[in-house]
């Protein structure tokens, strides 16, 4: 490991976790399901038939990928609170940022992956005799979405890792001084 760039092996485990979700969430776009109207001969009511529900199994899985990613980035540099403390520098500044980009990126990519996977998994049963009667479905783009925060969130994270262990791996710049305390002879 070079100084200030951090284990090769966290870079490597991220980024593999954040591709697998992304393949998911991908996948879960590609599966969403869909419904066709039938009508019981029976008893004369519409109902929604709907076809494979794969897609909610692959946006849980995105999400779980997604989730178990930056819980091992988390625990890796403490969350930014435990452990070494940063030096002061541009290193600490870009590690805030993109620690706080990354966790905003983290929980929209989240929110779209849950979400579109619980609506996914909603199916409509019996509906009464209307016209315009059309089975729920997900809108297109919900699982798009959240693959394009997952990959933002695996940008910022790795940047994150990167400016962490440079803020923390660098010596704290301490000022020599001749004397200890505060001069105040020309100011009398």
């Amino acid at each position: 490991m070079s100084e200030g760039r951090g284990s090769s092996l966290v870079h490597l485990l991220v980024i593999v976790l954040c591709l697998v979700a992304f393949g998911f969430s991908i996948a879960a776009e590609r599966r969403r399901s869909t419904g066709t109207i039938r009508t019981d001969d029976k008893t004369n009511a519409t109902y929604c038939v709907y076809d494979s529900d794969v897609a909610t199994g692959y946006g849980v899985g995105a999400f779980l990928f997604l989730l178990s990613g930056e819980s091992l980035l988390m625990g890796v540099t403490k969350c930014m609170c435990f452990g070494r403390p940063l030096a002061p520098g541009g290193n600490r500044a870009w590690a805030i940022i993109y620690f706080a980009s990354s966790w905003i990126c983290f929980l929209v990519a989240e929110a779209c992956l849950i979400a579109g996977a619980k609506k996914n998994a909603y199916h409509t049963k019996y509906k009464g005799m209307t016209e315009s009667f059309s089975c729920d479905t997900l809108r297109k783009g919900v699982f798009v979405a959240g693959a394009v925060f997952v990959v933002a969130t695996m940008v910022l994270n790795v940047y994150f890792y990167v400016y962490f262990t440079r803020a923390t791996t660098q010596p704290a710049h301490k000022t020599n001084r001749s004397s200890s305390t505060v001069g105040m002879a020309g100011y009398a």
